[in-house]
């Protein structure tokens, strides 16, 4: 079977032609997003059981066709780490394609590790190694060459195999319906809406702010944010993550104050330098009951960090016996809260309560036990006296 190259509106409807009505399509982007805020589609590989195809954007006009197909509530649409894909998508139709079955969320609960990178699950289910020759390739340069068309391929080709092994597998285990939910989370178009207000809590450093430091940051963060939409330009050409905390920590009143601190250069002043106080004085402003936060980790006693410590190994046993990822189940923060008296958490609920949870709260109450036997940790129920 030739791989096609879809690159007129003639070829793109006998495309859509073929893939309409299939059960499920496996899908695959490539794009750039270096010197963009959005990132820009560059190829969109599709394939089903009898086509694979990658479709160039670029000497498209109109994708609509395609975008009807992928959209349709029949059709399963299988990825790998769906979220950038997904992402690319909504920033086309503004919504988010459904039903979604992720590969690499799959594998958590069949013994493939946590967060396994698509190169090593097709060496690992179906044993082919794929070339990595293109991994930084310019998508966006024309023309493609052959062996660029084949690697981009390739993302989709053995997609539809490890789909077939997956899912055939999650019945035999009965583990069919533990995913339903995770897989809708990934259709929610607020996972790939930026809010403005929000934009500071993605600095890195800001929690070594306090008070109306963050009112501050948060002006400016909202300020860059919408201004690098407003340009498709990345956050870090509009103002420097560290330039805003130092401003947010300085608070200046005045275009000289501005200038002195470290990094703001006369570029910028002459720019936004207006624009900057002015959101400077709107943080230090803001009420105080209206001052974001930084969200801590709960805060334990030494004994109840030893508690966690113990729940960690129980998890990891757990998950063993069962091929499946601890991170999957719980990390260390939710175990903290658990320990903290918190009963409103997912471990507790559905297929991870029952991987686990269980256990763990059992653990809590004094009704299960540890001990080694032969090397290995054995969880038990604990003697009654």
């Amino acid at each position: 079977m030739t791989d096609r190259y879809i690159d007129t509106p003639e070829g793109l409807e006998e495309l859509c032609n073929e893939l309409g009505g299939s059960q499920w399509l496996t899908l695959d982007t490539e794009f750039i997003r270096e010197k963009t805020y959005y990132p820009r589609l560059c190829l969109l590989q599709v394939a089903n059981e009898s086509v694979v195809a990658c479709v160039d954007p670029l000497a498209l006009a109109n994708l609509d066709p395609l975008l009807d197909v992928l959209y349709d509530p029949a059709i399963t649409k299988v990825l790998h780490a769906a979220h950038q894909d997904l992402e690319i998508l909504f920033g086309l139709r503004g919504t988010v394609p459904a039903p979604i079955f992720d590969t690499q969320i799959a594998a958590t609960v069949l013994g493939g590790g946590d967060q396994i990178g698509y190169g090593n699950l097709v060496k690992t289910e179906l044993g082919i190694e794929l070339e990595k020759a293109h991994a930084r390739a310019d998508w966006c340069r024309r023309p493609l060459e052959q062996d660029q068309i084949k690697y981009a391929a390739d993302d989709v080709r053995y997609l539809r195999d490890i789909y077939h092994r997956q899912f055939a597998q999650l019945v035999e285990l009965d583990r069919e319906e533990w995913l339903i939910d995770d897989f809708a989370t990934l259709s929610d178009p607020e996972r790939y809406t930026n809010s403005p207000e929000q934009a500071w809590q993605r600095i890195k450093g800001a929690g070594r702010l306090k008070g109306v430091q963050l009112a501050v940051l948060q002006q400016l963060a909202a300020w860059r944010e919408q201004r690098a939409v407003a340009a498709d330009r990345p956050r870090r050409w509009i103002v420097a993550d560290a330039i805003l905390l130092d401003i947010a920590r300085h608070m200046p009143d005045s275009l000289t104050k501005l200038e002195r601190i470290r990094g703001v250069e006369e570029k910028l002043i002459k720019r936004d330098g207006q624009v900057l106080l002015e959101r400077v004085a709107s943080g230090r402003k803001a009420p105080r009951d209206t001052w974001p936060e930084v969200k801590e980790g709960p805060r334990l006693a030494p004994e109840q960090d030893e508690v966690v410590d113990t729940l960690m190994a129980v998890l990891r046993a757990r998950c063993r016996a069962r091929q499946v990822s601890p991170a999957a189940v719980a990390n260390r923060r939710d175990l903290e809260r658990l320990v903290l008296g918190e009963r409103d958490l997912p471990l507790l609920r559905g297929w991870r309560h029952a991987v686990a949870g269980a256990d763990l709260q059992a653990m809590l109450e004094g009704s299960m036990a540890l001990s080694i036997q032969e090397g290995r940790l054995a969880i038990e129920a604990a003697p009654t006296a």
